[in-house]
């Protein structure tokens, strides 16, 4: 397509006046970037961004395309130069972004430009890729033109990643740039040009002046992506991983011993992570996002539990205990939510070996008691965690283990009809047991409520309150006088 040739808009008409606005202003606009990529690749976009030339000249054209909207607010930040009007649903909830074309440079200890006014060339050049160096004209006289000085639709044609200037100059300036390039190929199925991959080795070092904010928001939307695994691999590629994500990064590697191989669990756990991902493709995502970090943790204990014996060969013992207590550390480290979402991923990594255990046709109703009680409303979670850590490539073995999974659920099933365990609530409470027996608050109570869930989950009483009170009134003597003691 030529330099400057007509492109599909989307949402023309509030392009078409933003261009009116400007035209008016005597200001040349263009949209830029993001939304440009998108209306060529048919993907839906709510963020348009927008550039104009002249100092100052975005928040002037935000102020007017505010009025011109019917009195919408302009969000000015003066201190960057730029602007933001965001529109109600009901109009698209569209967000609107206006800055003035600038050139930037950058101090070699900090990723923050040193900005001026600049060209549109000039700011098309400081974009992180040639896809999203894209403008289209909003004059009226060029309406739709298309502005592509670095050859950014050859590169959409051709699904590549490739920088507008030198791509070390890039990462050097902002090396946030290099987890979007791995971002980017896991949303869009784009490979990264072979110049831009050797850079990102080079300048790996550099991540290390990122915040860790900047750096999750980045893994946050790769591991949201259809095939996270694309994303990840490319990080590791480059020695990025390991310096952001060392508990993922040390899982590669094959170590034999005596002729005996245990698998390379970094490649392992990525396809379980996709496997996850294919499973999770229509969920809302905030739900799919926290299944995928406990697909991306599993196994993160393995290297620190990792043990070779001539009778047993490699094992493993304990790496989802050990994994599970390491996963408050990483959250915070990340920056990741230390709240519910978090206990979440603990628990499926407590758990995801718990229901392999319960293949074993002579396991007792008990054992599956406890494995529903301890997962709670997260066990299907769970069982989908562990159908996606089977990655063998021997279809009978796949076979088999899947059906003992469907066996296994088959007895949740009849347990969970029998017990309802799932979402657990003590028929007896310790209100209930407070004012029965005259205790104030306190340790005692907790060790009778935990008497009766113990009681429960061995089937020695039924999950009833009858059930429940006469067996806290059987067996209270013994309970106080232990806890007393």
């Amino acid at each position: 397509m030529p330099a400057d040739s007509t492109f599909p808009l989307p949402h023309e008409p509030v392009l078409r006046t933003i261009g009116a606005v400007a035209d008016k202003l005597g200001l040349e606009a263009y949209v830029i970037g993001g939304a440009v990529r998108d209306a060529f690749l048919d993907r839906p976009t709510t963020d348009l961004d927008f550039v104009s030339i002249g100092p100052k000249s975005g928040i002037r054209l935000a102020k007017a395309v505010a009025k011109k909207l019917g009195g919408r607010t302009a969000h000015i930040y003066e201190s960057f130069g730029t602007a933001a009007i965001r529109l109600p649903e009901d109009e698209g909830g569209l967000v609107l972004e206006f800055v003035g074309a600038r050139k930037e440079s950058y101090r070699s200890n900090s990723r923050k430009p040193i900005v001026e006014d600049g060209t549109l060339e000039d700011d098309q050049a400081r974009r992180d890729f040639t896809i999203n160096a894209l403008a289209l004209a909003l004059s009226a006289e060029r309406f739709g033109n298309l502005i592509d000085p670095f050859g950014g639709v050859i590169d959409l044609v051709g699904k590549k990643l490739r920088t507008p200037l030198d791509p070390r100059a890039t990462f050097e300036d902002d090396p946030l740039r290099m987890l979007r390039a791995a971002r980017f190929a896991a949303q869009l199925g784009f490979t990264i040009d072979v110049d831009a991959l050797r850079a990102m080795q080079e300048k790996a070092p550099r991540v290390e002046i990122l915040s860790m904010e900047r750096v999750t928001d980045e893994f946050q939307k790769i591991v949201a992506s259809p095939k996270p695994s694309v994303g990840f691999k490319i990080l590791f590629e480059a020695g990025i991983l390991q310096r952001l994500l060392p508990e993922l990064a040390d899982l590669a590697g094959v170590e034999t011993v005596g002729g005996q191989s245990h698998k390379d669990n970094f490649f392992h756990t990525l396809e379980v992570l996709d496997n996850v991902a294919e499973a999770t493709a229509d969920w809302p995502e905030e739900k799919a996002l926290w299944l995928r970090w406990a697909a991306i943790l599993h196994d993160n204990a393995k290297p620190e539990t990792k043990h070779f014996s001539k009778s047993q060969g490699w094992t493993f013992h304990g790496h989802e205990d050990r994994g599970a207590r390491n996963v408050p550390r990483i959250f915070r480290r990340l920056k990741l939510p230390l709240d519910e979402r978090m206990k979440y991923v603990q628990n499926l990594v407590r758990l995801h070996h718990r229901p392999v255990a319960l293949v074993d046709e002579r396991v007792t109703d008990s054992a599956v008691r406890r494995l529903l009680f301890d997962a709670g409303d997260a066990i299907d979670d769970l069982m989908l965690l562990v159908r996606a850590d089977i990655t063998s490539k021997n279809p009978k073995r796949v076979r088999r283990y899947l059906s003992a999974f469907d066996r296994v659920e088959q007895k949740f099933a009849e347990v969970e009809e029998k017990d309802r365990l799932r979402n657990f609530q003590p028929p007896v409470d310790g209100n209930e047991i407070m004012e029965t027996l005259g205790l104030p608050p306190g340790p005692a109570v907790g060790e009778l409520k935990r008497a009766i869930e113990e009681a429960i989950l061995e089937g020695e009483i039924p999950n009833e309150h009858d059930a429940a009170f006469a067996y806290l009134m059987r067996v209270k003597d013994d309970v106080l006088a232990g806890a007393k003691g």
